[in-house]
Formats: C-alpha cells, structure tokens, sequence
C-alpha cells in the first residue's frame, strides 16, 4: 500500500501508516510494519499527508510513523506541520529519525511525538513503542534519545575543545563553567546533554573542580575502545549535579601516547552520539591523537594572557598547524584575565597583539579573583558559588552565544 488511493480504499481497515519523503529510504520500518500490523497499514508521502490530515477520516487511525533523515532537515518546517496535524486529529506521532541532529530532534519531539525510534531500527523496538502507545503510564518521548541509540547512528553533538595557549590561562576552570553553562542555557525543559571530557590523562583536574571520583572504569574504557559499546561507554561517565556526565582522567598517571588517534575516533564518535554538545578539556601539548580532536572540533577555544609567553606561543601554534594543513582557523583566542576598561594602556596591547599576531581577540574574560580558586577548591561550578562573579557572567554569555548560533543554524536548514 503505497499511496493515499490505498489508504482510502481500505480505510475501515487501516489502523496507521508510515509519512516519509521515500518509504524505500526505510525498508527496515516497512519490514517491521508488515509484521507488527500485516495489511493495516498504508504509507504517505510528505504532500499526500497534508491532504489526508485536512480529511476528518484520518483521525480513525491510531498512529503514524513519521520517518525522517539527514536529507529531511531541510523540510524540518513541513515535517513539523504534519506532527501538529497529527495531533490535532488525536493521532499518536511514533518518529523514526536517521542520522538527524539533536536539535532537530528535541524540536519535533516537543512539538508531541509520543515516541522516538533511532534508525536502522533496534530489534523489537517497532513493536515495543506500538506496546507503549496503549500504556497508562506513557515516558516523554525525549527520555529515549539516549535508552535506545543504536550501533549505528549519526555523530551530531557539537565538539568544542579548549586548550591553554600557555601553562595556568585557565583552560580547566572554561571547560567546567562552559559545560554548566550549556546544561543550564535553556529557560525551559529540555536542556541541553553535555559531556565534559578530560583528556589530561597525566594531570587532568576536572574531577577536582567538581569534586568527583576518579573510577576504573575510565582505565578500563580507554585500553579497550575496540570492545566499547554503549554500557561500556556510559559506565566510564560520572553525573555532575544531574545536569552533565563527566569523563575524568584516568585515577592513574598513564603516558600522553596511551591511546591512540583509532580510540579518540571511537569515543568521540560515541560522545557524539549521547550528547548535544562535548566539552574537551585538552592537554597543553599535542600528541598523536590530537589531530583527531582538531578535525572533529566546531569551534577550539584557546585562553591566554597579556604577555611575551602567549604571543610567541599563538604564533608557534599557527605555523606548526599550517605546516600540517591542520585546522588553525577553527580556534578561537580568549584573553583572560583580561584588564578592566578603564585601562587605557592595556587595551593598546590588546590591539597590539592583536594586530602582530593577526588573530581576532573575540572574548575577553575578566579576573574573577579569589572567588574562582574558592570555587574550584569547593568543586564547584562558579553559577553555584558565586553566582555574580564577573568570569561566571561572561562564560555565561559566551554559553548563550555558543547556543543561539547553534539554534540558528537549525533554524536556517529548516527552512
């Protein structure tokens, strides 16, 4: 049954149908359909469903699967009013999405879908979501973005590494205040997934400024990546606050050189899969593996001083990147402890630097003072300790900045 003739000839007889651009695109979903309702079920194109959601009749369906990919993201609008027709006819919204990026997600799913269903299909998960429609107690469909991610899904979460142009420019205290901040962005449910990694596998200090365990399991996680699946993965993270999953460094001192770029590429790629965004808290050297972080990541962030050391550093930097054709134009330079304004002087250096090293000084982060090694010592995120500290305020629309960009861009391919 393959057009909207059928799903009228036979209409006493269908219970649901599938709505997509090309149910070819989906054969798997055909297959699980024909076994979970045999001949009750139709399929509708994307315009052929706007007509049969203006007729009163499709209300006596019970559901619709709604089946979208990467290429659909440009429809997100017209995808959008086929959920809100659906509902407006009382029909329950089942999305099965192929390698559809997060945001796009949360948006279809706020606007009602009972539930979701990452494809290739998992085994019986078809028939488990039909199962879970009649249910009294029905789980908001965005709790199983993370319950049922399968092998094989698209990478989309934003990486965005951060790493000191010089010993002590407060690397560490960014990440951990970033990814407080992205959990907490939205002014409404649902926030945000974020993933703090510390990749200092010698002397990473994100487990100390959120007063969090170092576990085995992380050791056991990065030897073994060739073996990692989903509970490997997610038994290495530790919760923050109910509001971010950290990976911490390893409780033992290992080599830089441990893992190699194949690992960086497989946990990466799984991070991806969990998280909207994957905050990296990198060594200040590189290694073998930090090409991978560098072509993975949207944005690098790279906080430095006002001083001699930093700016023969930036420009060490740039020439050993280019000289590998690696991304230089990807990071993006933060002063911090920046001069407060009325220094007429300092902002002349600003310049200065700006202008000899040829790169833009987007973000200028003021001295939070005592305030923020107090947070740090108390392993806490400075939102929690010291709310109205002038670094907290700037991470905080530096966070904002991050998000609205990424939202505009999802906004922009829905349209």
């Amino acid at each position: 049954m393959t057009s909207e003739t059928a799903l009228h000839t036979e209409q006493d007889q269908l219970v649901a149908c599938t709505i997509s651009r090309d149910v070819q695109n989906f054969d798997l979903l055909v297959e699980d359909m024909e076994t979970e309702l045999g001949e009750s079920w139709g399929d509708l194109n994307f315009e052929d469903a706007r007509q049969f959601f203006r007729q009163p009749e499709s209300g006596a369906l019970k559901f619709v699967a709604v089946a979208i990919d990467q290429e659909d993201e440009g429809m997100l609008a017209i995808v959008a009013d086929l959920i809100k027709s659906a509902k407006a006819q009382n029909v329950k919204v089942i999305l099965i999405a192929d390698e559809v990026s997060p945001m796009a997600l949360h948006h279809l799913l706020q606007l009602g879908a009972e539930d979701f269903i990452p494809y290739p299909l998992p085994e019986n998960a078809l028939s488990e979501a039909i199962a879970r429609l009649d249910a009294p107690r029905k789980a908001h469909a965005s709790d199983f973005i993370e319950q049922a991610t399968p092998p094989k899904r698209a990478a989309n979460g934003v990486v965005l590494p951060v790493q000191s142009v010089s010993g002590g420019a407060g690397a560490t205290t960014l990440a951990v205040n970033l990814a407080w901040e992205l959990a907490h962005v939205e002014k409404s449910e649902p926030q945000p997934r974020v993933l703090l990694m510390d990749l200092n596998l010698q002397f990473g200090s994100v487990s100390t400024y959120l007063d969090l365990p170092r576990r085995e399991a992380v050791y056991e996680l990065l030897s073994s990546t060739e073996h990692m699946d989903d509970e490997a993965f997610k038994s290495a993270l530790t919760n923050f606050n109910d509001s971010i999953s950290v990976l911490t460094a390893p409780a033992d001192l290992l080599p830089l050189d441990f893992i190699e770029s194949e690992d960086l590429d497989r946990i990466l790629e799984m991070a991806r899969h969990h998280f909207d965004y994957v905050i990296i808290d990198m060594p200040s050297v590189f290694v073998t593996w930090s090409e991978v972080i560098l072509n993975q990541a949207d944005i690098i962030f790279a906080p430095f001083e006002l001083d001699m050391r930093s700016a023969q550093n930036i420009l060490r930097l740039r020439s050993a990147l280019r000289a590998e054709d690696l991304p230089f134009e990807k990071y993006r330079f933060l002063l911090n402890r920046a001069p407060k304004g009325m220094d007429l002087s300092a902002k002349s250096r600003i310049k200065r630097m700006s202008e000899s090293l040829e790169i833009a000084i987007e973000v200028q982060l003021p001295d939070g003072g005592k305030a923020v090694l107090q947070s740090n010592d108390q392993g806490l995120p400075l939102a929690i300790d010291a709310g109205k500290n002038p670094l907290r305020k700037e991470i905080q629309k530096l966070a904002a900045s991050i998000h609205v960009r990424q939202s505009e861009a999802m906004s922009a391919a829905a349209q």
